[in-house]
């Protein structure tokens, strides 16, 4: 009787377990599908991003895809990513804007189709944007004419080398220093170009504004190629001495030239942040957590000097993506 009352709980047992392994919720094996489309697959700048947006989507265990045209101009590659993404399942796009208006038809029929728009760097003119991303680029304007300003005395006569003149964040940084140079009663601006992004184009164009106006003192490049060709230009040129460059964003060349004078200010973004923050929001916004988000996150930027370049604070600023 013992034995047959053994075998009978025995038996209950087994088939509770059955029931509770049939009739429980399985666990669900779907990882969400998020897509980055950036502006550069080879700029150091970007590839800090990419670094972020990787480390969040492994903390988040997200599946993530990036992709880039070859140039930062080619908005027209960009808007055919967008699409194709859509295409092949990704339920929020993390982007970054080569061209604010001709970007945006491709923005919204993203968001048409239920895409959660995340941007970030270079914002767009959608109004399904649902988080901005990246630096107040106003206010990083006015920190690289500020930074021209504490440190050259008397008039400065300022060059401009900027990008593509319908990239966002390079206007709104030309439109902080200008504002900064105006203000100070002591500054006038003699020449500007956009040039494209890349180092090479970008060091001739500077090079020619520098032959063409022998009295600026003061130069600003607003993005990481920019930068680095104007770098280059004041270096060939033998200007590190006469010229004030006040460069953007992190490369080794332009990390070098602040050591040797050709740069003398670089105004560091956080990139690494841009890309985890975006990739972390696009999860928040799948997971039902958009209405805690705010419309728009600031990364900080910081103005590096040669005096401030080996503090730790700077040291993480320009390699943070390490």
């Amino acid at each position: 009787m013992k034995r047959n009352k053994v075998l009978a709980l025995l038996a209950a047992a087994v088939l509770l377990a059955g029931c509770l392994g049939a009739c429980r919720p399985q666990p669900v094996g779907v990882r969400h599908k998020v897509a980055l489309v950036g502006k550069s697959s080879t700029s150091e700048f970007f590839r800090s991003v990419y670094a972020g947006a990787q480390a969040a989507a492994a903390e988040y265990n997200l599946e993530l895809s990036i992709f880039s045209p070859e140039t930062e101009e080619d908005y027209e590659t960009q808007n055919q990513l967008v699409a194709e993404a859509v295409e092949n399942g990704a339920e929020a796009l993390v982007f970054s804007a080569c061209d604010y208006e001709n970007n945006a038809a491709a923005i919204d029929a993203a968001a048409a189709k239920g895409v959660r728009i995340v941007s970030i760097d270079s914002n767009v003119a959608s109004e399904n944007v649902q988080i901005y991303i990246g630096t107040d680029n106003y206010a990083a304007g006015k920190m690289a004419a500020e930074a021209a300003l504490a440190e050259v005395s008397g008039e400065l006569v300022v060059g401009i080398v900027n990008h593509d003149v319908r990239s966002a964040n390079g206007q709104e940084r030309e439109q902080g220093a200008r504002a900064a140079f105006a203000d100070s009663g002591r500054a006038r601006v003699a020449a500007a170009v956009n040039t494209v992004a890349e180092a090479g184009q970008a060091q001739a164009d500077a090079a020619a504004m520098l032959a063409a106006h022998p009295e600026i003192n003061v130069l600003l490049a607003f993005n990481e190629p920019t930068s680095v060709g104007a770098a280059a230009a004041v270096a060939q040129m033998g200007l590190s001495d006469q010229v004030f460059l006040v460069g953007f964003d992190s490369h080794v060349a332009t990390v070098e030239a602040l050591q040797t004078g050709a740069v003398d200010a670089l105004v560091v973004q956080n990139p690494y942040a841009m890309g985890y923050l975006g990739v972390e929001s696009a999860y928040r916004l799948l997971a039902g957590q958009g209405a805690q988000l705010p419309k728009t996150m600031d990364t900080s930027t910081r103005v590096v000097t040669l005096e401030t370049l080996f503090t730790v604070d700077s040291q993480k600023a320009l390699f943070a993506f390490q």
